[in-house]
Formats: structure tokens, C-alpha cells, sequence
């Protein structure tokens, strides 16, 4: 027999794939753990159960949380659903707006803001800008490219057809007709712009498949049939911008539906304005990517860079400043971005985190100075059986927590800390489903499904139930009333700071066995915590049978352990109190070592010696452990 012994210090590799059980030569192996759910991993290495989440109102429907902050002061929320937005200020609705995305396209979405103003883009959809002004009304309005007069709008302009299309006008001013040498119009050109030998003109009739009837806003230079004729690439029948972002003073456009290859710069400073001119350095730039692969534009990103990120690779478009003579576009890295829908690239410490295109990896673009480029790292590589099909992600600077949703409501948890080195994943979920996540301020909002039933809630340290609430009362009272969201639900229940019998909730109100003046109630949820089989101790991993000795696990602030040593769950003893005093007193709150002794012999030597698995709604926090082991060979 080998006795020997084992201290886990850091859970920094998160919870590794059960891949990894034969690689106990990882350090990843001796960071990491094989189940950990519904906690945080702190940057020095413990874990803690998760936050609460507290109950903010109901919403309409399915959608997707945008942030909105308009000063560090002034920190709103956008709740996008079935063609309506809410807009909350500290979890308090502002004011609804109507707006004209359906509930099946709004993971289609995409945004950027800039001051007061946020533009939102789909390809199947006139792009929007929703304002707030300095009075602190808000509206939403069709984008308006620059134009100086009522001749001319100085918005992209495209060739759909093929190159030697003609059209040919029956006269040089007033209203003529368009004579296209094929079919290029379709109903939908009713009202579009086109230029003819660069000169506007804007279609009032569409008589057939090869001609319309316009009026010329700018007179044409003849009535000879040309080649020299395009149409404004944003439209109805051409689709309009997939994504959008402002760099270097200039609004980016990176895709549309039938361009979905093509970048479009506005002129520097003048961000509506995307007039080519005759290339000036301050004039707009227009190219598309061509390459050996289908490049469809899925993100645009103003980093060091700007990073463009399309469904088969990541692109790097240099220039400083950008000017049309010396834009440059060079492929870093072939992973490409999700096409079904948009999630918002995040920068975190200088890095862009980024969805693959398999939903199965996320990746970080980082600028190397060695090699002068970006490298694509997977930091989901020992941790891929959490990462499936995401569809929503935001980063937490307070916590240094990136939230990651996933389509089947649970979300992960990525504890990033780059100068550390430290990558580490959790699983959390909730009696319900999780749709979508955002960061405003210091908020991590959720917009979750419980029972049919659409929530705003949001991450509050100070909760340890979900979907809950809190009250106060001078006077003690056993009836709470508010919980009309939480209708016939069971609920678990903290009064005066002791966990009480889980009720049901009845007509929105609650009933205790006893009268108390503090209450938190919502929904439970359960943290889980095994580490790896002891497989990285010399003599251990090959061993017979093993036998866990003794078990001292470091807590902090914890007020309950429920642990188990190879024969079930049991509930330790962290203060040695009578159960009176238990009963009425409040939960003291435990820093320090609890050692724990262990029998009976583990025949299975890759199977945990230990396991944390705890729903009461209580505080906790594991440090380290250390373990004496002896093996059996």
C-alpha cells in the first residue's frame, strides 16, 4: 500500500471534458474538475456558488438583451421582442417603442452605438436607429444617408447585374423611361435610385421586368444605350447591411444580404455620408473580399484593427489612418463565425472572443507582435462539452466573468484572466430557460422563460434563489405578498437570515410557520462540485483500490457544507451548536479549515473521492482541499 497525499489549491482549468480522464499528465488535470455547476470560479483559483438572480418585471416575449449606456451615469436596457422594445433604466421600464423586427429574426440582429444614438442593421430589414434625446425621449427612425439637395443621396451604389446589362434612357431630363437590355427590375424597385453615367435618377414606375419609368434628378449625359449604370445597394429587393460598427471615424457596414462579401467605409467624420468622390483621403471606401472561400461578412470589430470576421475566416484591415489609397485587407486566421445567427464579438484585455462557426468553440483573435498578425486560439479546447450551439454572449468586467448562453437554456461561464493565464469554464442552470444575457454597467441582465412566462432579471450577489425577491417589515408578519410571478410555483425561502420549509406560492402571497421581518424568496437551484479522479499521484491512478483517509477542505464565508465521501450526501457541521440554537439563531458565516475523516475502500480508482452537492440557498466557498490518500496495489 502507497500512502500519499493531495492538495487542490486552484480550480483555474474549470470543469475539463470527460475526455481527459486518461490525461492526468495535464496541468489542466490538476486545475481542473470533473463536474462543476452552477458556481463561479474566482481569478485566484476558489469557487463560490453562483449569485442569485433577482426578479425585475415580465416582458413580452422571446428576444434578446442590447445595452444601451449613455453616460456612466445614465446605463439603460434594451429588451428586444415580437416588434416591440422595452427600455429599462435599473430594472424599471422607461418607455416601450414599436419596432419592425419579427420574434424569428431578432437573433439577426446587430448594433453599434455612439453617443446618444444606437443603429441597428439586419439584412432583411431597413436599417434603424433608435435615439435618445437630451429631454430623454427616445424614438426609432430609418437610417438617412447624407444628401445636400433633393438631387443626389450620397448612399452605396452597385451593379447587380451582369457587366454588359445596358439600360437606355428615352430622354435626358424630366420623366423618361429605362430600357434594360434583360430582366433586372422587380416591383420592389418602385421608389429606388439609380445613377446612369453617375448621374441620379429615381424609378416611380416599374412598367416591366426591363423597363421603368424614372424621374431624372440630375440631367444624363445621353440617351445611348450603357454600361455605366448601377442601383442603390441597400433596398428591398437587394437586402440591406448585416452588421455595423464605427472605426476611426468612419461608419462600417460589413456585409448585406446580396453583397454579403463587401465593406463599406463612410467618409471620415461624416458617418452617413459614403460619397467615393474621386479617392481624397478623407473620402468613402468601398471593396469586397475575394478569396478561395465563401467569405459572408458575420462581424465587424474596431480593435487595434479592424477585425472582420466572416463565416470561413477572420480578416485584418489595416491603414492609419484609412484612406482609400492605402486600405489593405489580409486574411489571419480560417476558423469563420456563426452563420444562423448574430452574437456580438467581445473584447476582453485586448483579445476578441469570438463563436466559431461549429458552435462547439470559442475563440480569442489576438494581435502577436512577434509575427506581426493574429492567431485563433480555442479556449473551449478542454472544455468543448460545454460549448454547444451559443447564442448569446456579453463579459462582465467586475467579475472578469464572460456569460456565454446556450440554445438549450443553460449558460457557461468563462472565468478569463489573460495576465494569469486563466481560462476556466462552469455550467449553470435554472428552473426555466435562459434566452439572452447583457452587461450594462455593472448589471448582468437575463431575459429568461419560467412556465410559459418571459422575465428580466439580473445577477445580485446579495440572492442565492432565482427568479427572486426580498422584503422588510418593521413589524413581523408570517403573509408576503408580491410574488404574482412566481404563481403556484414551490419556492424555497430565507427569513430573518434561516432557511425555512419550501412553500407554494398561492394568489401571488406566501405563508410561513412563524411571523419575521426579512425574506428572500425565489426559485432554488443546486451547485455542484467533483473534482477528477486522483489519476496525476504516482501509484494512484493504476492502483487496485484506493482509500480516501481524511479530507480538509479551506472554506470561506460559507454558512452550509453538504459533502460526500463515497457513502451520500450528508450535511457537516461547521459550528458545534445546539439545535436550538441552530433553530433561532442566525447562520454563522465560516473562514477556515473543516477536516473531515473518511472509510471504506474505493474499488474504482477513476471514479472522485469526494463530491459538493448543494441546494440549500446559502453561501459558500471552497478555497482549496487537501486530501491523505492511500492506494492499494
Amino acid at each position: 500500500m502507497v500512502k500519499t497525499s493531495q492538495i487542490k489549491t486552484t480550480f483555474t482549468a474549470g470543469e475539463v471534458s470527460p475526455n481527459l480522464l486518461g490525461r492526468g499528465d495535464l496541468r489542466a488535470y490538476e486545475n481542473g474538475a470533473l463536474q462543476l455547476r452552477n458556481v463561479f470560479i474566482q481569478p485566484t483559483g476558489g469557487v463560490t456558488r453562483r449569485a442569485g438572480l433577482r426578479y425585475l418585471d415580465k416582458v413580452s416575449g422571446a428576444g434578446r438583451l442590447i445595452a444601451f449606456e449613455f453616460n456612466t451615469e445614465q446605463t439603460y436596457l434594451l429588451v428586444v421582442t415580437d416588434y416591440q422594445t422595452a427600455i429599462f433604466a435599473n430594472g424599471v421600464l422607461q418607455e416601450t417603442l414599436v419596432t419592425p423586427w419579427g420574434e424569428a429574426d431578432i437573433s439577426g440582429l446587430a448594433w453599434t452605438q455612439s453617443a446618444d444614438t444606437l443603429l441597428m442593421v439586419h439584412g432583411l430589414y431597413p436599417p434603424q436607429k433608435i435615439t435618445r434625446s437630451s429631454g430623454g425621449v427616445w424614438s426609432i427612425s430609418d437610417w438617412t444617408f447624407y444628401s445636400p439637395d433633393a438631387t443626389r443621396i450620397y448612399q452605396p451604389m452597385y451593379k447587380f447585374s451582369d457587366s454588359a446589362m445596358t439600360v437606355t434612357p428615352s430622354g435626358t431630363s424630366g420623366t423618361v423611361t429605362l430600357t434594360a437590355s434583360g430582366a433586372v427590375f422587380e416591383s420592389g424597385h418602385l421608389g429606388a435610385r439609380l445613377r446612369v453615367g453617375n448621374k441620379e435618377v429615381e424609378i416611380t414606375v416599374v412598367n416591366s421586368p426591363s423597363v421603368v419609368t424614372v424621374n431624372v434628378l440630375e440631367t444624363l449625359l445621353s440617351i445611348s444605350p450603357t454600361v455605366d449604370w448601377e442601383e442603390q445597394s441597400f433596398s428591398s429587393v437587394r437586402g440591406y447591411p448585416q452588421t455595423v460598427v464605427f472605426h476611426q471615424d468612419r461608419l462600417v457596414i460589413g456585409g448585406s444580404r446580396d453583397l454579403p462579401n463587401r465593406l463599406w467605409f463612410s467618409q471620415s467624420g461624416d458617418l452617413f455620408n459614403f460619397d467615393l468622390g474621386t479617392g481624397l483621403d478623407a473620402e468613402a471606401i468601398e471593396f469586397g473580399i475575394f478569396s478561395d472561400q465563401v467569405n459572408a461578412i458575420r462581424g465587424v470589430f474596431s480593435g487595434r484593427h479592424l477585425q472582420v470576421f466572416t463565416s470561413g475566416a477572420e480578416w485584418m484591415v489595416t491603414g492609419d489612418p484609412l484612406t482609400p489609397g492605402n486600405v489593405q485587407i489580409k486574411r489571419q486566421t480560417r476558423v469563420g463565425s456563426m452563420v444562423d445567427r448574430y452574437i456580438a464579438p467581445i473584447d476582453v484585455d485586448g483579445a476578441t472572443l469570438f463563436v466559431a462557426r461549429n458552435g462547439q468553440e470559442l475563440r480569442e483573435f489576438v494581435y502577436t507582435d512577434v509575427e506581426a498578425a493574429y492567431r485563433s486560439t480555442d479556449l473551449a479546447l478542454l472544455s468543448r462539452h460545454i460549448i454547444t450551439t451559443p447564442v448569446d454572449q456579453d463579459f462582465d468586467q467586475r467579475r472578469r466573468l464572460l456569460f456565454l448562453v446556450r440554445d438549450d437554456g443553460k449558460f457557461a461561464t468563462l472565468t478569463v484572466y489573460r495576465a494569469e493565464s486563466v481560462a476556466a469554464w462552469t455550467l449553470h442552470d435554472t428552473a426555466g430557460d435562459v434566452l439572452s444575457v447583457s452587461v450594462a454597467g455593472d448589471d448582468v441582465f437575463f431575459l429568461t422563460r419560467r412556465n410559459g412566462q418571459y422575465f428580466l432579471e439580473s445577477f445580485d450577489d446579495a440572492l442565492a434563489l432565482d427568479s427572486a425577491l426580498t422584503g422588510e417589515t418593521g413589524t413581523p408578519t408570517d403573509v408576503w405578498s408580491g410574488l404574482d410571478h412566481l404563481d403556484e410555483e414551490m419556492v424555497s425561502v430565507v427569513a430573518d437570515a434561516r432557511v425555512q420549509n419550501s412553500v407554494v406560492v398561492s394568489g401571488g402571497s406566501v405563508t410561513l410557520d412563524g411571523y419575521f421581518s426579512t425574506i428572500q424568496v425565489g426559485l432554488p437551484f443546486t451547485h455542484i462540485i467533483e473534482p477528477l479522479p486522483p489519476g496525476n499521484i504516482t501509484d494512484v491512478g493504476s492502483a487496485r483500490a484506493v482509500r480516501l483517509v481524511e479530507a480538509t477542505f479551506r472554506l470561506q464565508n460559507t454558512a452550509a457544507l453538504q459533502l460526500d465521501l463515497g457513502r451520500g450526501l450528508n450535511d457537516v457541521s461547521l459550528r458545534k451548536l445546539g439545535e436550538d440554537e441552530i433553530l433561532n439563531a442566525p447562520i454563522p458565516l465560516v473562514s477556515g479549515d473543516i477536516r473531515i475523516p473518511a472509510f471504506g475502500w474505493n474499488s474504482d480508482a477513476s471514479q472522485p473521492l469526494w463530491r459538493i452537492e448543494q441546494s440549500l440557498p446559502l453561501p459558500f466557498a471552497l478555497l482549496s482541499v487537501h486530501m491523505i490518500i492511500i492506494a492499494n496495489r
